[in-house]
């Protein structure tokens, strides 16, 4: 096999390890989610949709897929810290920008209740109307803060302590020169 092919093949390994990483860990989240509240799978999917919507979530997957990637290359690549540095770098962006992105949409979602006051007139009949736009607004500017920058940290310790584990725990050795312990 060329080296060419090995490594499209390493690569085709690595999206699926990190395809399987991610539905494994969907599918965990779905489990503790519904295990500890009253959501069955489909009613967790759409209230996710509902909150977050499908541009926040595309986007957070993407990020999450990077990251996870970049970990399965970090991984594979362990005894060589040179072609594996890299792949820590790239995760630790992948990783900063699942936090980026929660709070840009934070912010978004806060600017989006505000414009909603700023567009309505408030009177009596109105003000039901108002609030309900604001708190869904409001309701996705913190809900992506409260899972975009744990995730973020959890996905940047990931990429650290199983660097500095691999990398302790590497072939390298001190040489052993007879007679020194003697």
């Amino acid at each position: 096999m060329s080296a060419k092919a090995r490594g499209r093949v390493s690569l085709f390994s690595t999206a699926s390890r990190t395809t399987s990483y991610l539905l494994g860990g969907v599918v965990i989240a779905v489990a503790v989610a519904s295990g500890t509240g009253s959501f069955e799978a489909r009613d967790f999917a759409q209230l996710a949709q509902d909150v977050f919507g499908p541009t926040f979530t595309v986007l957070y997957l993407l990020l999450v897929a990077t990251t996870l990637f970049c970990w399965v290359r970090l991984g594979q690549l362990r005894d060589d810290s040179i072609r594996a540095a890299p792949w820590l770098e790239s995760g630790m962006h992948a990783a900063s920008g699942v936090a980026t992105l929660a709070l840009t949409y934070t912010l978004l979602g806060i600017s989006l209740g505000i414009g909603s006051l700023a567009d309505q007139p408030l009177t009596t009949e109105t003000i039901q109307t108002v609030i309900q736009g604001l708190t869904g607004h409001f309701s996705m500017a913190f809900m992506t803060t409260v899972v975009g920058l744990p995730s973020a940290a959890i996905l940047r310790a990931l990429l650290l302590i199983s660097h500095a584990s691999w990398t302790a725990s590497s072939a390298r050795t001190l040489p052993y020169y007879p007679g020194e312990n003697s």
